[in-house]
């Protein structure tokens, strides 16, 4: 499907596997939009399910996310299944947790320091429940649930990149104006700390 689109994907188009995103900034250029890409389909012979379409609308659930002209948030459904996790009581568990939280990680910021103790106990025979983890298993959750909408990139306008560097890890915001875009960061293995 992306070489089908190759040519419109990122213009307009966003496509994973068999499922197609059109956008638009507003209704006559989503019209036209959508009229290249049903063209594109039938020039291929393929087929959209009218089932499983939705036309026009200003918010759709995408792969995990929610998109609307406000930008990209976490999809509800997701956010519930945080904020009802309970303490994990074993590596299955917080490996479940981590996996969840870890897809969203570009929406919390300095998810890797967050994260660090969770993480650690997913080594081998690593899984000893402390003190610390039920503080970081909290702090992760709150900042999960309490997670920004990120702003959808204009790329007329100017980008800001903050960066911040400790001994332990490093961490990033892009950003336009005071609205997020993506947040990045990263604990450093023992032999990067040095």
């Amino acid at each position: 499907m992306n070489e089908v689109f190759k040519g419109l994907l990122s213009r307009f188009v966003l496509v994973f596997f068999d499922d197609i995103l059109v956008y638009s900034c507003n209704w006559k250029d989503h019209l036209y939009h959508l009229e290249i890409v049903l063209r594109i389909l039938k020039q291929h012979q393929l087929y959209a399910k009218l089932s499983k379409c939705a036309f026009g609308v200003k918010e759709v659930e995408y792969l995990g996310h929610t998109l609307s002209g406000d930008g990209v948030a976490m999809d509800n459904s997701k956010l519930a299944a945080v904020k009802n996790w309970v303490q994990p009581k074993n590596i299955k568990q917080s490996r479940g947790f981590m996996g969840l939280t870890g897809y969203y990680r570009r929406f919390v910021k300095n998810y890797a320091m967050l994260a660090a103790p969770l993480i650690d106990l997913l080594k081998k025979d690593a899984f000893k429940w402390t003190e610390e983890d039920t503080l970081a298993f909290d702090k992760l959750k709150e900042a999960m649930i309490s997670a920004p909408v990120l702003a959808l990139p204009n790329f007329k306008e100017i980008f800001i990149l903050e960066t911040d560097a400790s001994g332990t890890g490093i961490g990033s915001v892009l950003s336009q104006g005071l609205h997020p875009i993506a947040y990045f960061s990263k604990k450093l293995s023992l032999r990067m700390q040095k």
